[in-house]
């Protein structure tokens, strides 16, 4: 079985983002860049697949710019066998990223795909999706639990009301959630390895896709400042203020 899991570069998840002045993005200058947290859920999946016996070749895919390639030799030191870049502007629309991906589904002959359900940057949770439509597959999103049956993958998926366990014929697409594992920390020794790993480095048009982003910002800022809070001398007081003023109850 291969399977192909999505890498995608965005900003370290402990480090606190600056807005840009004029209200249009998120200042990257000298911020820390890193796998997008749900991405390492699916790369550690698709390693453990590997480890079991159960899938022959893992291969790590971001669509990005160049600098991306830091973020696929971090999935090769964990245990990724190669790598696959495909060159694109930041900000590449969701819809444009499942097209390029569904070219290599097709090329590849990838036999699972392994995504994070949502990146920490942009949290549109459709990529996944997309892909799954656009290849026609079977799909398991927000997966917490994953096993692999007699040809066909058992999905255990977080819903509103609990879980929901799905079987679903290969090829599939799978969306990774916080619980579904526990990434593991890169050895030396595999980082060392990682350095000689192949990673294949194309363009959007390569695969006969056109990069064509849909969405437009209209602007960006930071949250509100949380007001100071204030000190009530009574429940009574307490309760008047929850339902007069801030009418809660």
């Amino acid at each position: 079985m291969k399977v192909l899991v999505g890498v995608k570069r965005v900003v370290d998840a402990y480090v606190r983002v600056r807005v840009k002045s004029d209200g249009s993005g998120v200042d990257l200058t000298n911020a820390k860049m890193a796998i997008n947290p749900f991405c390492e859920i699916a790369v550690e999946e698709a390693i453990r697949m590997k480890e079991a016996g159960q899938a022959d070749e893992v291969i790590a895919v971001s669509v990005g710019p160049t600098a991306s390639q830091e973020q696929i030799r971090t999935a090769l030191a964990l245990g990724a066998d190669r790598g696959i870049l495909v060159e694109a502007e930041e900000g590449a629309g969701p819809l444009a990223v499942a097209k390029v991906l569904k070219a290599i589904v097709e090329k590849e002959g990838i036999d699972l795909v392994i995504l994070g359900k949502q990146s920490i940057d942009t949290d549109n949770n459709q990529v996944g999706q997309m892909l799954a439509a656009l290849c026609n597959l079977p799909q398991g999103t927000f997966a917490c639990n994953a096993e692999v049956k007699d040809g066909k993958i058992e999905v255990t998926r977080e819903i509103d009301g609990g879980e929901q366990t799905v079987l679903l014929d290969l090829p599939a697409v799978i969306t990774t959630d916080l619980r579904l594992n526990e990434p593991r920390y890169a050895s030396l020794p595999n980082i060392m390895k990682a350095k000689k790993k192949p990673i294949d480095t194309m363009t959007a048009a390569d695969l006969g896709v056109e990069l064509v982003s849909n969405i437009k910002i209209v602007s960006v800022a930071p949250p509100a400042e949380r007001s100071a809070g204030i000190k009530v001398e009574s429940v009574a007081d307490l309760v008047d203020k929850l339902r007069n003023e801030a009418k809660v109850i």
